[in-house]
């Protein structure tokens, strides 16, 4: 009898030590299968988040206050630095039939911009619309000015301490005076401007891929600002961009010697005109304040536009020809501002026809 009462104690501490064992294990498992489980999920929302980045449009983000530096575009200026990190470069004429750009930088650190060039008041609406820092070398009377009036936020390289701009000895003065993304945020902070933004973008920029499909082909486009100043863009099908060339000549960075491109070209037409004052430079204005038609150019396709500005200090609206705001791809644009006489011209070749189109203003 004790031997059987023996056996069946035995018997229960194995029972017991199995149903601990099991115990043990099932524990194991559930833990294993809790950690598996948020390790999926952990990824799950790695990708999730990092989808959601790809969501975001890139050319234009960040709070960082734009800075709008006046670039100098006379041949002997050529080639420039810095144009492929704008998110925005406007074209526009100034006297004697040149023209001169300005780039607007945000959330880039650049070792060297320019050559950086003089003030022109009617770029000053365009650094406005950006909330942008203006940053120049010199200025004309109207741009001191308005400068004053509008009271902008403004860094002048004839002003500065000699730290902030320099001159390199590669190219001659006036076209040679440089500065950088980090020495210009030096200039800001000392001056007390605000160097943060939270201000849209001027234009509709959207991540899906903006293909003009009503839109005319448009592979070449040429722009004359003036009888001095021509400017050509070439469609670059691999690379979905617009490989820039004035007055015949392929426009390359003057750092890295890759070509200048852009995602997005803009076309507005509106008047410039010479002013009357006691410097009799030849010194022009611009007769920007309305409704302007333009063109707006991506991906190798083009559609009529209107641009609109009711105000110097309001940011432009463009909209296709149903007055809807335009959606403008994730990448770097061209703003060419141009007279209305401009013989514009956007040429390609219809792929499904094999026939030449050309558009001529």
């Amino acid at each position: 009898m004790e031997k059987e009462k023996g056996g069946v104690k035995i018997l229960i501490t194995i029972l017991i030590v199995l149903i601990i064992v099991a115990g043990v294990v099932l524990a194991y498992k559930i833990t294993q299968d809790k950690n598996n489980t948020e390790t999926i999920l952990g990824e799950e929302n790695k990708e999730a988040t990092v989808a959601e980045e790809e969501k975001t449009v890139q050319i234009f983000s960040g709070n960082d206050r734009p800075f709008a530096v006046m670039i100098d575009n006379h041949s002997d200026a050529w080639p420039q630095a810095g144009l492929n990190q704008a998110y925005m470069v406007y074209e526009i004429v100034v006297e004697g039939g040149e023209t001169r750009l300005m780039a607007l930088f945000k959330g880039v650190d650049l070792d060297k911009i320019g050559p950086v060039r003089s003030a022109r008041h009617y770029f000053i609406d365009y650094a406005m619309e950006n909330d942008a820092i203006y940053v120049h070398f010199g200025q004309s009377p109207q741009a001191q000015s308005d400068i004053k009036k509008y009271d902008i936020d403004d860094i002048n390289g004839i002003a500065e301490d000699g730290t902030t701009f320099w001159r390199v000895k590669d190219k001659y003065a006036p076209h040679n005076a440089v500065t950088s993304t980090e020495k210009l945020l030096e200039s800001a902070k000392s001056k007390n401007y605000r160097t943060t933004s939270t201000e849209k973008s001027v234009l509709n920029y959207v991540v899906d891929e903006v293909n003009l499909e009503e839109g005319q082909v448009a592979d070449t486009i040429t722009i004359p600002h003036s009888d001095l100043q021509t400017v050509t863009y070439e469609y670059d099908e691999e690379n979905k961009v617009y490989v820039r060339y004035a007055r015949g000549k392929e426009q390359t960075d003057w750092e890295t010697d890759e070509p200048v491109t852009t995602k997005n070209i803009i076309i507005t037409f509106c008047n410039n005109y010479t002013l009357s004052d006691s410097e009799n430079k030849g010194r022009q204005g611009l007769k920007n304040i309305g409704t302007f038609d333009g063109y707006y150019i991506t991906n190798g396709r083009a559609i009529q536009i209107q641009c609109i500005k009711n105000a110097r200090d309001e940011k432009t609206i463009y909209q296709d020809m149903n007055g809807n705001e335009i959606k403008v791809n994730d990448g770097n644009t061209f703003v060419n501002i141009c007279p209305t006489n401009a013989d514009v011209e956007i040429e390609g070749v219809e792929q499904e026809t094999g026939t030449t189109n050309t558009i001529s203003e």
